[in-house]
């Protein structure tokens, strides 16, 4: 549903500069600014020179920069062979915890990652978190979500062992939302309050954690909790704003409290430092962190009535073509950004013309994603009376739900 005056919207600085010149404005000057991952505190038995680059490494895995942190991480493995929690810290970054099964091949890496980890740590600590990562790599043919529910309750071992080490709390505080986004909606939130207890104990303690702000919205990432976020939300993107996962995430926010204008500043950083980003590490690609920001940013404009600006957004789309990484983020942002411009509008004809593209994105892996194009050609379809496209679509719908129930 649109909310908000348009009279008022208009009047702002954002009504007279072109969307993507501000985007750029901003991505130029966070170019000139040192980096900024947030503060965190994690020592090893690696060697002394490898520990700022360990460090960092980490500070990127609790911005969910997974693959930034896996070439982090490994670079530490190159300089330091002996280093096993550099091998932990690639593991790590390729279990996604709250974003759903990896794909196979970060799976692979992941186990390689954590065999290569469990020959031998000097520390009785760092087998613990060891064997944390261990517990969900282990066996084969296990479902998803069992293994993330093996990794917490071994996590909440190690931050049983541990009380003076805040990582492992805060690294039990995510596994506890992983096992809540990966179990059927729990409508009181136990697990999310679980989890925000623990970050808010130690939020007095690290206040400059990336971590602990990323996690406690992620805690409260719903409508009835989501206020309880805000403070976390206005820090996070202070904390660690060289990350584009932490200049997105507080919209998560502002978007269940109706705070369009800063979602829309927030996607727009979000999405010029992704851009920053994947211009040294994957030229000519589309980093899925701007789609996903992109995603975001298409649907306040759309909530605040500025249709021109939402079409600007999905014309950017339709040009995509290649990627720096095809998560599921992505796929989602390349069908719902144009189906949505279409419903939100009641353009039924566009709705029903909608084609699941670009051809290059891995469709076959994220059927939940394409299903959104189906269901908006099915809609588009019924409404101008093309019963036979609706119906087609529809069956498309049927089958991939059968899939993903098979």
């Amino acid at each position: 549903m649109r909310t908000a005056s348009r009279t008022l919207l208009l009047a702002t600085t954002l009504a007279f500069v072109p969307a993507w010149a501000m985007a750029q404005a901003e991505h130029d000057h966070a170019h000139a600014a040192p980096e900024k991952l947030g503060s965190v505190h994690f020592p090893t038995s690696c060697k002394p020179e490898v520990q700022a680059g360990f460090t960092r490494s980490l500070a990127l895995l609790h911005s969910f920069a997974y693959g930034e942190a896996a070439k982090a991480f490994a670079a530490v493995a190159a300089k330091d062979p002996d280093c096993v929690m550099a091998q932990w810290g690639i593991a790590m970054s390729h279990f996604h915890t709250i974003w759903g099964p990896p794909m196979e091949a970060d799976f692979a890496a992941g186990r390689a990652a954590a065999q290569k980890a469990a020959q031998g740590a000097p520390s009785a600590r760092e087998r613990d978190y060891i064997g944390a990562i261990g517990a969900f790599y282990q066996g084969d043919g296990l479902p998803h979500a069992a293994r993330v529910v093996a990794y917490e309750q071994v996590m909440a071992g190690v931050a049983q062992r541990n009380p003076e080490d805040h990582e492992a709390s805060i690294f039990h505080a995510l596994a506890i939302l992983g096992v809540a986004y990966n179990s059927p909606p729990d409508k009181t939130y136990a697990r999310q309050k679980q989890a925000a207890e623990i970050l808010n104990r130690l939020l007095p303690l690290e206040p400059g954690h990336p971590g602990i702000a990323h996690y406690m919205i992620h805690s409260f990432d719903y409508p009835a909790t989501a206020e309880l976020a805000l403070p976390a939300a206005r820090a996070y993107a202070k904390i660690a704003p060289s990350a584009p996962h932490a200049l997105h995430m507080p919209s998560h926010i502002f978007t269940r409290l109706g705070m369009w204008q800063d979602s829309i500043a927030s996607n727009l950083a979000s999405e010029g430092a992704a851009r920053e980003w994947a211009a040294t590490t994957h030229p000519g690609a589309t980093p899925f962190d701007a789609l996903h920001a992109m995603d975001y940013l298409e649907y306040a404009y759309m909530q605040t009535g500025q249709d021109a600006r939402a079409r600007e957004v999905v014309e950017r789309v339709a040009e995509v073509k290649s990627f720096d990484s095809p998560e599921f983020s992505a796929g989602y942002a390349l069908a719902a950004i144009p189906a949505r411009y279409a419903l939100e509008r009641r353009a039924w004809k566009e709705a029903a013309a909608l084609a699941v593209r670009p051809a290059s994105f891995p469709w076959e892996k994220y059927p939940y994603a394409e299903a959104i194009v189906h269901c908006a050609r099915a809609v588009g379809s019924a409404r101008t009376g093309d019963l036979k496209t609706a119906r087609r679509a529809i069956a498309k719908l049927a089958a991939i739900q059968a899939s993903l129930q098979g």
